[in-house]
């Protein structure tokens, strides 16, 4: 067991989470307001604070230890908490707050609405980073280990005590180049679509999903030629080939701005619900109440719909 301090002062919890949150000495100042070699003086009384390297040199970075990865999510609903004390009446000050939110979210958002949602950090609370991290492969507590401040998209958590807001309906819309076959030569029906060779997006790599369950419902099968993690980088190979891709209808435009022609899925396909999720530790902090009020505002508005 690790020592107890009685005389441990509390601003080394503020650095630390700085710290933790930068991996970078540097930018753990820059954001604190300090000089580097003040910094790292603070470093190592949180080092000798906690019996643990805190942060270890790997190449040119710094990466965490497995105790400061354990205790980093705990550290920043500490500071959080703390913050929220002098926070008179829920209120902040946005002008002056200086806070990174971590959003995790398919980078298809970031590619559709990050632009925006920058747009308006800046305007409103220019103290603010939004740091964007892609959905991984592997499922983790994100939320729960303070990793991201805020999740997007379609909420699978089965957390308990996360929380989850449903914001809108999307469903998925086919993507294919211009002048690809399957626009030419008459209605595109199951059948043909079917015929057509595909390309799966999934960040597990998957072959197989929703579309192929309802074509099976038809007798129908289609060939997955491969699969890509994500929309965007999904959408380049569709540029340059006779695949037939995916898109949500709410992020359509990036497709248009390729010159990418979205249609409808001959088929009866689930919706998408796409939500927001948080940890309950930001319930009353303002400042993330001010975010999941940004990202709902910036949601509201459908935009264009394919066909209708």
């Amino acid at each position: 067991m690790r020592p107890v301090h009685s005389g441990l002062d509390l601003n080394l919890l503020v650095a630390l989470d700085a710290l933790l949150e930068e991996e970078s000495v540097s930018g753990a100042a820059r954001r604190m307001h300090l000089s580097e070699p003040a910094m790292s003086r603070t470093l190592g009384r949180i080092r000798r604070a906690l019996g643990d390297p805190v942060l270890v040199r790997a190449g040119r970075s710094m990466v965490p230890t497995p105790h400061a990865l354990a205790i980093r999510a705990e550290v920043r609903a500490v500071v959080e908490r703390a913050q929220g004390l002098f926070t008179a009446s829920g209120a902040v000050d946005l002008r002056t707050l200086t806070r990174t939110f971590t959003v995790l979210a398919h980078d298809v958002f970031a590619a559709t609405h990050g632009a925006a949602l920058f747009h308006r950090a800046a305007a409103e609370a220019p103290g603010v980073r939004l740091r964007f991290l892609s959905e991984n492969h592997l499922d983790a507590p994100a939320l729960r280990e303070g990793i991201a401040d805020l999740e997007l998209g379609v909420i699978d958590s089965t957390s308990p005590e996360i929380r989850v807001e449903h914001l809108h309906q999307d469903r998925m819309l086919a993507v294919v180049r211009p002048g690809h076959p399957l626009l030419a030569d008459g209605p595109i029906t199951p059948e043909r679509f079917a015929a057509a060779r595909h390309l799966s997006i999934s960040r597990r790599g998957r072959l197989h999903g929703p579309i192929d369950t309802a074509l099976a419902d038809l007798g129908l099968r289609r060939t997955v030629t491969g699969s890509v993690a994500s929309f965007p980088a999904g959408l380049f190979v569709l540029l340059t080939s006779d695949l037939v891709g995916l898109v949500t209808a709410r992020s359509r435009a990036i497709a248009d701005a390729l010159g990418l022609i979205a249609f409808e899925i001959p088929l009866a396909l689930p919706e998408l619900p796409f939500g927001m999720a948080w940890h309950p530790r930001h319930d009353a902090d303002p400042a993330h109440a001010w975010l999941r009020d940004r990202v709902r505002t910036l949601l509201a508005d459908p935009g264009p719909e394919p066909g209708r």
